[in-house]
């Protein structure tokens, strides 16, 4: 079931590598590139906090076929795109089709083995990842000899076997005496520490939407080899693939509050190192080495999550923290591309980096000294405060 994830963050990886070729060939300018992204965050924000809780209430399987339905026709009108509202309309089916899929496939993940949590969403993790870095090999195995549609087209096919499959999976539904009465999962935000939680995971996101967007423009902008700008997404995949599970037993060993605050407190001074470096690649063994750092720490503020929200709201939880970090990755993708565009990189870095260290500063204060300090070993333990 997590493989579909994988799938699912594959054509999220194809449409970064093409945003460069869009710009060339259709004249789409970099503002309205960071559009396109920022259209799927924004949808997928609204999906996840109103369709996702309905995964909690006997409807995972049907949310989970209905989202990759979406996507794959979505990944069919990016494939036929020439122009900005194409682009934009399939950006947008892609997003509402992973806010309902990608929080029920996480519930199923937590509430089937609630003692091993860290492993088990740091494998999806990894899944997720390298499907992503999987995104960008096959646009470069594809669109020079099939054109730009190609791997869109390839992507619609795997997402509709995926379709094709979901309903023969044994999907453990919610008991109807454990189905949540709310409608939304608003009212969560009343946990102080699931707050934090979410604080520390809009930095990762922050930093995912201004970094994506930008690192394939930029690197045709510093005349780099093109293997930089388009390889270099699937390169920084890598560690995730590697470590993914690695970071996640960390995370749950060592305290998942503490160990991804770390983790996106030292992203944070990442994102200056961007703004400044004059060699692309500089830039590229600085983001490997990032990378593996994200990989053994980030994974940390889903399991926070996890650990501090009610077994019986694992899907409104997750969609919560998707819902407000998609969000916070639209607008950043958006601001980066304006910021980007009329005032260069190193601003456009700059402001990620005091925001970044801002949001995770604020999200240790919010969980407070307790869950700052204290390793939870044993799973789903919290209750909200």
């Amino acid at each position: 079931m997590q493989v579909t994830v994988g799938v699912l963050a594959s054509g999220y990886g194809v449409m970064f590598t093409m945003l460069d070729d869009w710009r060339d060939k259709y004249g789409i300018s970099e503002s309205k590139l960071g559009l396109i992204v920022a259209v799927g965050f924004f949808t997928s924000f609204v999906a996840q906090l109103t369709i996702a809780p309905m995964a909690d209430k006997g409807f995972a399987r049907r949310l989970l076929i209905l989202g990759v339905l979406a996507n794959v026709v979505g990944a069919l009108v990016m494939a036929e795109g020439t122009t900005l509202s194409a682009f934009v309309t399939g950006r947008f089916l892609m997003g509402v089709g992973a806010g309902m899929a990608i929080p029920a496939i996480r519930r199923i993940v937590i509430v089937a083995d609630p003692q091993n949590i860290g492993r088990n969403l740091g494998r999806g993790v990894s899944i997720e990842v390298g499907g992503f870095a999987l995104g960008p090999l096959l646009s470069a195995l594809t669109v020079d000899k099939f054109g730009l549609a190609a791997p869109f087209i390839v992507i619609t096919v795997v997402l509709a076997a995926c379709a094709i499959a979901m309903p023969l999976l044994h999907i453990p539904e919610t008991p109807v005496e454990d189905r949540p009465t709310e409608r939304f999962a608003i009212d969560l935000l009343k946990n102080r520490p699931l707050v934090g939680a979410i604080m520390i995971g809009l930095a990762l996101y922050l930093m995912i939407g201004t970094f994506d967007p930008l690192w394939a423009v930029m690197m045709k902008d510093m005349n780099a080899p093109n293997w930089i700008g388009n390889g270099g997404i699937a390169i920084f995949g890598l560690p995730w693939i590697l470590f993914g599970t690695v970071g996640g037993r960390i995370a749950q060993r060592h305290g998942p509050f503490r160990v991804s605050a770390l983790g996106l407190g030292l992203g944070a001074l990442y994102m200056f190192a961007y703004g400044s470096l004059g060699s692309p690649y500089l830039m590229l063994g600085l983001a490997f080495s990032q990378s593996v750092l994200d990989a053994l720490t980030v994974t940390g503020t889903g399991i926070a999550v996890a650990q501090v929200a009610p077994i019986e709201r694992q899907a409104g939880a997750a969609g919560l923290l998707g819902g407000l970090q998609t969000l916070t990755g639209g607008i950043a993708a958006t601001l980066a591309g304006i910021t980007y565009e009329h005032f260069g990189r190193t601003i456009a870095f700059s402001i990620t980096g005091v925001v970044m260290a801002m949001l995770v500063g604020l999200g240790c204060v919010l969980a407070g000294p307790v869950w700052m300090r204290k390793p939870v070993n044993s799973g789903l333990v919290a209750q909200p405060q």
